[in-house]
């Protein structure tokens, strides 16, 4: 008995000195290369997962490219959101133009352990009734319909994140961070190619509860601020899984700091976990891993219905 339990120290310890001395190796490897090669290494090693990274803000955005764009939208993916640790408030935007329904969506909250903010686009075919609206699937904006959209992010009055760009899906995520989606403001800009689409959103925007006077409207862009929380919507399972999923969010949050602790940056905390625990890693950029699960068994009830 006592053999046994001696020979489990002394793995434990030979355990210990290899993980010590594997981080030091790590560590050095990191400290041993220049800003530009980090960052273009963090780039390479996130692009498979249809984002890119921002060195001089230390963030996270989706490439115009994403492999997230086969997969579209329908209701079913912010439905099914919480369960995947992505525990946000939602902003749809629906409306008519040029025959076909249109759907720009706001979404502001945490994403694992990232806290982080998009805006898409997306539309229908054709029209459809406003009764359908949570069981139709959009399909993401072409190069040729993606539109200039910005925001800033701010985590209880203090600037969090910015972004901008052409697109179809613009997103920012910041590693590390917690948030309740409550505390985060979301000051969103787009710029439409004409009156005409400019107008009909606006009156989707106005149908989603805006008032005239909290929308701005300088030439064709459009300008607003999202903060509402829209906790009450929930019903008594999806509040379940937002509590539970927040309380795993900050749990790992802090994790990923303790673990990455001998860094400050985000591009050196990231290649640490990347070296130090590949399975992580993959995980911090799974932010919208439970799309394809959804799309398939979307497209299957599409068939069977």
């Amino acid at each position: 008995m006592y053999y046994l339990l001696f020979a489990l120290l002394l793995l434990a310890l030979l355990g210990c000195i290899f993980s010590y001395c594997h981080q030091k190796k790590i560590i050095c490897k990191i400290l041993a290369m220049d800003c530009c090669t980090k960052c273009s290494l963090v780039d390479e090693l996130v692009q498979p997962f249809g984002y890119c990274f921002h060195c001089d803000s230390g963030i996270f955005s989706s490439t115009t490219d994403a492999w997230q764009k086969e997969a579209g939208y329908t209701w079913l993916y912010d439905y099914m959101a919480p369960r995947f640790q992505m525990v946000f408030d939602a902003l749809p935007v629906y409306f008519d133009y040029r025959g076909r329904t249109w759907l720009i969506e706001f979404w502001k909250g945490q994403y694992g352990i990232n806290t982080g903010a998009e805006i898409g686009i997306y539309h229908t075919d054709g029209i459809i009734p406003e009764s359908d609206y949570k069981t139709a699937w959009f399909s993401c904006a072409e190069d040729h319909e993606m539109l200039d959209c910005s925001f800033l992010l701010c985590k209880e009055g203090s600037d969090c994140i910015r972004n901008t760009g052409r697109h179809w899906w613009l997103t920012a995520f910041l590693v590390g961070c917690f948030s309740r989606p409550s505390c985060l403001t979301m000051e969103a800009s787009i710029c439409f190619p004409n009156r005409e689409m400019l107008c009909a959103f606006v009156d989707g925007l106005k149908r989603a509860g805006y008032q005239e006077d909290s929308i701005s409207i300088k030439g064709l862009h459009v300008c607003f601020v999202f903060c509402r929380d829209t906790a009450h919507r929930y019903n008594l399972l999806t509040r379940f899984w937002r509590c539970f999923s927040q309380w795993k969010n900050r749990l790992f949050c802090k994790l990923y700091l303790w673990v990455t602790r001998p860094f400050t940056c985000t591009e050196d905390r990231v290649l640490f976990l990347y070296y130090y625990l590949p399975p992580a890693f993959r995980r911090l950029l799974r932010l919208r891993r439970f799309n394809k699960r959804c799309h398939k068994r979307h497209c299957k009830h599409c068939k069977e219905s």
